[in-house]
C-alpha cells in the first residue's frame, strides 16, 4: 500500500479483482477500507461464497461434497435437461481408481521453445538462485501464451480419455501420467478455469474423465479457496470469516494430531530406501511438479505417519511445487494430507500402509522392501491408529481401522511402536533405512542401525 498510495492520489481511485491471496487481501486492507481501492469479483473464480456458505449451512465441518452438487446444479455443468446429473451420478471417483500397467501408453509432454524473456528470466534464476532445489528446464517452461495455448491442446487430446481411469494411478514410467499439468497456468489465470470446465464438460472424453476434471477445477479448487478464505489462512478454524489474525506475517499453525517432528532430510532428496518416497522426491526436484495422489498418499501419507510439523510440511510444498500458493497448498496438506484442521473439511485422515501403494503403483517393484512383509509403512500405519487412537475414536470414517487395531495382539502392536521409533530416529538423522528395520527378533529398546 505504501506504492499505491501516492499513485492513487495522483490518478484517483482503483479498482482490482479481489487477491486470491490472503498476503495481499491484508496489504491492501486499509486501501480499500477507506473507498481508495474498489474490489471486484475475480474473473479467474467460478463460484460465490454464498454458494459455498448456503451448501454448508454455517459452520464447519464443511464438505465439498456437498458445494460439488450445489455448483453443478447451479451452473448446469454435466446436468441433463431434467436437472439430473449426465449419467445418474454426480461422482465417478470410486471407478477412476484403476492401476496403470503400460497401456495405453503414457504420453510425452510436448517441449517449448526459448524465447528472450525465458533467457533473461533463466540467467536470473541461476545467478540468484543457484543454490536453491531443483532443476532449471527451459524446455519445460511455457513462457508464453501460446505455449500455455499448445499445453491445454495436448492435455485435451493426450491426456482426457485416460485421466479419469488413472487419475490416482501413480509409476515410476510416467510422472505425470494422464494428468494435464496445467495447474499452474491455472492458477496464475492465465487459463481461465470457466473455458477449461466448458470445454472439457462438453468434449467427447468418457463421462468419467469429464466428471473427474470437472470435480477438481469446479469442485476441489473452488472449494479450497472458499475454505481458505473463510478460516482466514487457516487461523480461525471457527470459519467465522474475515482476516483476525493482528500479527499478520505468522503462518497458521494447527495440529490436531499434536505432530511437532521435523521434516526428515528425505523430503529434500536425501535417500531414505523407501521406493515411493525417494522416487517422488526426485521427480519433484526435477520437475517442480507431481500429481495430486504421490502428493497426498506418498508425500503427505509418510509425514503424517512419522508425525512431522504439519506446518513445516506446508512450507516444504510451497517451496518445491510450481504451483503452490497459500490458497491452495494450506488447505490441501493442513486440511486434508495432514488432518492438522481435523474434521474442519475432510472426515477422516488419509493415511494407509504399504498395500495401497503396492496396488497403485509400481514403486514397490524396485524397493528393498517387500510390501506384503517387510515395508516399514505398513507398521508406521498401525503405529500412527496406536497413538492416536483418543482422538479418532469419534470419528465414524475411522471405526473399521480402529476396530482392527484392537484386534491386534500386543506383541504386534509393539513392534509397529518399535518400527515407527526406529524409522523415525533414522530419518530424522538423514540415514536410508536398513532392508531388516522391520525385525520381529528384536528387543524393544534396541536402536535402529542406520
Amino acid at each position: 500500500q505504501d506504492t499505491l498510495r501516492p499513485l492513487i492520489g495522483e490518478l484517483g481511485g482503483l479498482t482490482m479483482m479481489e487477491p486470491a491471496e490472503r498476503e495481499l487481501r491484508v496489504d491492501l486492507g486499509s486501501l480499500v477500507a477507506e473507498g481508495l481501492i474498489t474490489v471486484v469479483p475475480h474473473e479467474g473464480w467460478l463460484t460465490t461464497p454464498e454458494q459455498f456458505e448456503g451448501s454448508q449451512g454455517g459452520s464447519p465441518p464443511w464438505r465439498m461434497d456437498a458445494f460439488y452438487r450445489r455448483v453443478r446444479k447451479d451452473s448446469g455443468t454435466l446436468m441433463d435437461e431434467t436437472g439430473r446429473p449426465v449419467g445418474g451420478k454426480f461422482s465417478y471417483d470410486a471407478e477412476n481408481r484403476e492401476a496403470w500397467h503400460g497401456e495405453p501408453p503414457a504420453p510425452q509432454e510436448p517441449d517449448f521453445p526459448l524465447d528472450p524473456v525465458k533467457e533473461e528470466v533463466l540467467e536470473l534464476v541461476s545467478t540468484v538462485f543457484a543454490d536453491h532445489p531443483g532443476e532449471l528446464r527451459p524446455d519445460a517452461l511455457t513462457g508464453t501464451r501460446s505455449d500455455a495455448e499448445r499445453l491445454w491442446a495436448w492435455a485435451k487430446a493426450e491426456c482426457l480419455d485416460s485421466f479419469g481411469p488413472y487419475e490416482d494411478a501413480m509409476s515410476t514410467r510416467s510422472e505425470g501420467l494422464f494428468h494435464t499439468r496445467i495447474s499452474f497456468l491455472l492458477h496464475v489465470h492465465r487459463l481461465l478455469p470457466g473455458r477449461l470446465v466448458e470445454e472439457v464438460a462438453t468434449s467427447d472424453a468418457p463421462l468419467a474423465s469429464r466428471e473427474g476434471f470437472v470435480r477438481q477445477v469446479l469442485g476441489w479448487r473452488e472449494f479450497m479457496r472458499h475454505v481458505h478464505m473463510r478460516t482466514d489462512g487457516f487461523r480461525d478454524l471457527t470459519g467465522a470469516g474475515g482476516v483476525k489474525s493482528g500479527a499478520e506475517s505468522e503462518p497458521a499453525v494447527p495440529s490436531a494430531l499434536g505432530a511437532d517432528q521435523s521434516l526428515p532430510a528425505a523430503w529434500w532428496g536425501t535417500e531414505s530406501g523407501l521406493a515411493c518416497l525417494d522416487e517422488v522426491v526426485d521427480s519433484v526436484l526435477r520437475t517442480g511438479y507431481s500429481h495430486h495422489i504421490t502428493r497426498l498418499m506418498v508425500l503427505a501419507n509418510l509425514a503424517t505417519l512419522l508425525d512431522v510439523s504439519p506446518r513445516e510440511l506446508t512450507d516444504w510444498f510451497w517451496a518445491m511445487y510450481t504451483d503452490a500458493f497459500d490458497w491452495v497448498v494450506e488447505p490441501n496438506v493442513l486440511g486434508m494430507g495432514t488432518f492438522a484442521a481435523g474434521n474442519l473439511m475432510t472426515t477422516k485422515p488419509y493415511v494407509s500402509g504399504a498395500a495401497y501403494i503396492d496396488r497403485m503403483s509400481d514403486y514397490c517393484a524396485g524397493c528393498r522392501f517387500d510390501p506384503k512383509k517387510t515395508c516399514p509403512i505398513t507398521s508406521l500405519y498401525w503405529a500412527f491408529l496406536g497413538r492416536h487412537e483418543q482422538e479418532l475414536r469419534d470419528n465414524p470414517r475411522m471405526r473399521l481401522p480402529l476396530a482392527s487395531l484392537r484386534k491386534r495382539s500386543e506383541e504386534r502392536r509393539a513392534l509397529d511402536t518399535r518400527v515407527f521409533d526406529r524409522v523415525s530416529k533414522a530419518l530424522q538423522a538423514g540415514h536410508d533405512l536398513e532392508p531388516n528395520i522391520v525385525d520381529r527378533r528384536a528387543a524393544p529398546g534396541e536402536e535402529p542401525n542406520p
